[in-house]
């Protein structure tokens, strides 16, 4: 058994840890990777790269078939599904391989192949070939998918979104579990490029989404383009020759059995810290057996241990992944100085057509906040008389704005529209920057653009907001945390 002693140990080599390395390397050279699986990140082996070349490809045959709306005639399309997953493959290799190519220029002295286990909290062994004894560490283990049991009686025709993106050509039929953000973006992809999908849900939930009146028109405007059910009932899963197979209550309450090529697993994901040996580190854990960590310092409990990206189970999206890895690196290579890290305001998107972004705190959370005593106000618009959306046919979607009640701090928003991906940047500076809603309608909004629906949300928001110290005052008294 070889014996290493260093300063810093990272756990994991995809965007958290190799961000948490780099950091951790302004501090001291004495630094450590480990890592067991492939190279490459989730995002450009199997996440969001792969995924989004799937949706261009989607995005070119729904365009085709618009067409005609417009005016243009042209033929119906014709999809070479060989051809599509041979340039999502292509692509998605070429993405990978520039994560792969920064790993190359760590020194090979740095890097060490296989799984980590923490004897203590300052040594891991590594397989049965090393001992590592360290000061600190960086878990950054990721994520993997997850999925109930019972899923595994469809037998090989369970899949989840990695296998998708191995294809060699697009099946027939594809029932997808799991409306959230990867079932919903490759659920509406794969339908877009002629497969038959249906989408499978429990509980109302589609996408991120928590605001109810943005979750029902996003319900809606997905279940007219293919089948999509977010309060489904399904039985009888199993395997049937080379088909899966299920039952399932059609949205008129009739009971039907239908067969698919694959069954995909969107169900969501779990931390990768299972197999650590996190118990022997002395470190808090939660219910779930996650570190307890601060989100602005991203340290363990008070130890030497930080954890950045997926497996902190806090935001599972790249960007924050690198920003966590920052955090993290940094706080690891000058411990004991702790120091609070930037964190930025929070933005998600889902590209989905139309697309759903959400920027700042989401309704649930500002309701659980200033709870119901109307400290808050929602400010709102429809895209679908919005003059540059009506000119482009892209005329779906929703936005919902949220504002404090006496300062008339923006605070946050959910919305589905055309998109939506470049407003949320707006609306997260707004919310980083600590706008108001006064503040923000004076910024300059150009004709015609999209934009002007945002305009039109804000002006709405302005219109039901009270300012002054009486309203603060009230405000601060009546809920928790207001």
């Amino acid at each position: 058994m070889q014996q290493i002693q260093t300063d810093v140990v990272v756990i994991g080599a995809g965007t958290a840890g190799l961000s948490a390395y780099r950091n951790a390397k302004t501090y001291t050279q004495n630094v450590l990777m480990i890592e067991a699986g492939p190279y490459g990140t989730t995002c450009a082996r199997v996440g969001c790269m792969p995924s989004k070349l799937l949706i261009a490809a989607a995005e070119a045959a729904h365009a085709i078939e618009m067409a005609p709306a417009f005016g243009v005639n042209s033929s119906t399309p014709t999809i070479d599904g060989k051809a599509v997953m041979a340039r999502v493959k292509r692509e998605r290799d070429r993405f990978a391989g520039f994560v792969v190519e920064a790993v190359d220029e760590i020194p090979e002295q740095d890097k060490i192949k296989g799984y980590a286990k923490f004897l203590d909290a300052n040594r891991i062994q590594i397989d049965d070939h090393t001992i590592i004894t360290a000061e600190r560490f960086v878990i950054a283990t990721g994520s993997r998918p997850s999925y109930p049991g019972v899923f595994n009686n469809f037998g090989d025709k369970l899949i989840i979104n990695d296998d998708v993106f191995d294809w060699d050509d697009l099946p027939e039929s594809v029932a997808v579990f799991g409306p959230g953000v990867i079932g919903l973006e490759i659920g509406q992809a794969l339908s877009r490029l002629g497969v038959k999908v249906k989408l499978f849900g429990v509980g109302g939930a589609i996408g991120p989404l928590t605001d109810p009146v943005i979750r029902d028109y996003a319900n809606k405007v997905f279940a007219e383009e293919f089948y999509v059910d977010t309060n489904s009932s399904v039985s009888d899963m199993m395997q049937v020759g080379d088909k899966a197979q299920l039952t399932y209550v059609d949205k008129e309450g009739v009971k039907q059995t239908e067969q698919f090529d694959y069954v995909l697993a969107a169900t969501g994901r779990v931390p990768n810290i299972d197999k650590l040996g996190l118990e022997n580190t002395g470190i808090e854990l939660d219910e779930r057996g996650v570190p307890v960590a601060d989100p602005h310092t991203m340290q363990c409990s008070a130890s030497n241990i930080f954890i950045a990206g997926d497996a902190s189970n806090m935001i599972p999206l790249l960007h924050e992944a690198a920003d966590q890895g920052t955090i993290a690196g940094t706080n690891a290579g000058r411990f004991p100085d702790v120091r609070v890290g930037l964190r930025r305001a929070t933005i998600a998107a889902v590209f989905s057509d139309p697309q759903i972004a959400m920027v700042g705190e989401t309704y649930k959370q500002i309701t659980q906040r200033l709870g119901e005593c109307g400290c808050f106000e929602v400010g709102e618009v429809s895209f679908e008389n919005q003059g540059r959306s009506r000119v482009m046919l892209k005329n779906k979607g929703h936005m919902r704005l949220y504002a404090e009640q006496g300062t008339g701090l923006f605070i946050g928003a959910e919305f589905m529209g055309p998109q939506a991906e470049h407003i949320a940047h707006l609306l997260a500076w707004a919310v980083q920057n600590k706008m108001t809603v006064p503040q923000m309608l004076e910024m300059p909004f150009y004709h015609p653009v999209i934009e002007e629906g945002l305009r039109t949300a804000l002006r709405d928001l302005n219109a039901k907001l009270k300012f002054g110290p009486d309203i603060v005052n009230m405000c601060m008294e009546c809920g928790p945390g207001a």
